[in-house]
């Protein structure tokens, strides 16, 4: 029984590297040719991978949660504008809902000094602050999850180095994640 947990935690720690090795080829492809700078560069970089471009924006919205290079509804608005308001929906919540997810684990397993070098001790600071004044952080959570341009990508690392179940924070991002996600994509589809 012990074998077959080894080689299922083996399987998803080689899965979790080589989805992160894809996202960060994506990302530094992108964000050194420049494709990073305009809604129009970085749809055209999608573009550019065809069938593929759905894939390759969800390893993106993966790792710009984890390593915040350029702002995440950014993707949301180049899902929608290429693969509509269902489809850019469904990319974006797979993406940025796994990078979370991650995010949140990166930080349990790593502690304040991954998070430290995440986010600037200014910001840490500030954050933990708010954290450790908070009577009710589950509410806080939820509703900066929630709600569009609330720093989310942060509060999952800070999440993760609290002591907040990792069932907990799952479900807060599966049930809070897609209205804001839901509000870009179909917003930006209408407006594009």
């Amino acid at each position: 029984m012990r074998s077959k947990e080894s080689l299922i935690k083996t399987i998803v720690i080689i899965s979790f590297i080589v989805l992160l090795a894809a996202s960060a080829v994506f990302v530094l492809y992108g964000w050194i040719g420049g494709h990073f700078e305009s809604f129009e560069s970085f749809r055209a970089y999608v573009e550019s991978y065809g069938m593929w471009g759905p894939m390759v924006l969800t390893l993106i919205q993966t790792l710009q949660v984890i390593l915040p290079v350029l702002p995440g509804f950014l993707g949301c608005i180049v899902g929608a504008a290429l693969f509509g308001s269902v489809g850019g929906f469904l990319i974006n919540y797979i993406g940025i809902s796994a990078g979370s997810i991650i995010a949140y684990f990166l930080a349990r397993r790593y502690g304040v000094r991954l998070v430290d070098k995440m986010v600037s001790m200014k910001k840490y600071e500030k954050y933990i602050e708010k954290i450790n004044q908070s009577k009710s952080y589950t509410v806080l959570l939820f509703l900066s999850i929630l709600l569009p341009l609330a720093p989310d990508d942060f509060l999952c690392y800070f999440s993760g180095l609290i002591d907040m179940k990792p069932k907990k924070f799952v479900v807060i991002i599966l049930a809070a994640k897609p209205w804001c996600i839901l509000f870009y994509s179909i917003f930006f589809a209408y407006l594009i």
